[in-house]
């Protein structure tokens, strides 16, 4: 059965105010955003959602959205996506400048496709710019729909340990070859998705392909490997303060999910403690904020925004 996203639209008034009055009358559809810093599970958790609810994502990080580098972007596996489909994943040209205002129009467009099979958007990814200049600086989007924000918070300590292994990980997954594929000296590092953490810090270790010393290469290496590290926990920290700072000042409908616990754990421990503290308590946010009783839209674009407090769950604390 499919879920139902929004209700009847009322009857248009015969008035003009040169605005598009259907679609400022209309009850809103729902769309949920699952935010976070770089590493702290925003992909397993829209996942997580969207095998529970009929839904599918809507990538919102400005590296994934490139065509290449899976291992470097940490783009989910077809084996992580557990059947759900996502959109904007892997589709642009990696030489290409996919903007905030690119982001804007074909998430749109993602959102009401979406929509139009009966199920739910859940859009998901670290990059706050493409999620704030679809949510505060397009007016259509005020009007036709309401949304719902999970942040999913992780003590940036335990956080930058986390990154740090990851980065370990990727390494070992295979990131050096695959980044030196996409190596050209003559390449602009602020285009496209060269601007990506990790294909910068290896530019020295490749241009020195000719040097035959193996140590002197392989300290090289380490020395790149170390800035990726680096700048990877770098990126976490600005994500992680531009959240909260939205958490604090926008009126928006942000549920904060403390996840630190779980990266303190490891194996069945971390699963269970990952189901108990973020991915049940998210379900459950969901849950009421689907089948809650629509707010009744406003009439002006000016004033189109959610007028109920900024929310909170602390689940770690319980």
């Amino acid at each position: 059965m499919k879920l139902s996203m929004s209700a009847s639209k009322l009857v248009q008034p015969r008035v003009n105010l040169g605005l598009n009055l259907e679609t400022i009358f209309r009850r809103k559809d729902k769309v949920v955003f699952v935010m976070g810093a770089t590493g702290t599970g925003k992909s397993r958790l829209a996942i997580d959602l969207a095998t529970h609810f009929p839904a599918e994502i809507v990538n919102s990080d400005k590296m994934q959205v490139y065509k290449g580098l899976d291992i470097l972007t940490n783009k989910v596996t077809v084996e992580e996506c557990r059947g759900v489909p996502h959109h904007l994943l892997g589709i642009v040209d990696p030489i290409s400048n996919f903007t905030s205002m690119d982001f804007q129009h074909h998430a749109s467009l993602a959102v009401e496709s979406i929509l139009a099979e009966g199920r739910l958007p859940i859009i998901a990814g670290g990059s706050n710019s493409y999620i704030e200049a679809l949510v505060n600086d397009d007016p259509e989007f005020q009007l036709r729909y309401e949304c719902c924000f999970l942040w999913v918070d992780v003590s940036l300590r335990v956080l930058h340990s986390f990154v740090s292994e990851r980065v370990d990980k990727m390494v070992k997954a295979g990131l050096v070859d695959e980044a030196e594929q996409m190596f050209d000296p003559m390449a602009d590092y602020s285009r496209g998705i060269r601007r990506a953490i990790g294909v910068p810090e290896l530019d020295q270790y490749f241009r020195a392909g000719s040097i035959l010393d193996a140590n002197i290469r392989a300290r090289m290496l380490d020395t790149a490997i170390s800035k990726i590290k680096e700048n990877t926990c770098t990126l976490a920290s600005r994500q992680f303060h531009k959240i909260r700072r939205l958490y604090n000042q926008r009126d928006w409908r942000m549920h904060r999910i403390d996840a630190t616990e779980v990266f303190l754990k490891r194996g069945d421990e971390a699963d269970e403690t990952w189901e108990r503290l973020v991915a049940g308590p998210s379900t459950m946010i969901v849950d009421k904020f689907l089948f809650e009783k629509n707010r009744v839209p406003t009439i002006l674009p000016s004033t189109a925004s959610s007028s109920v407090p900024v929310a909170a769950v602390a689940a770690a604390s319980r």
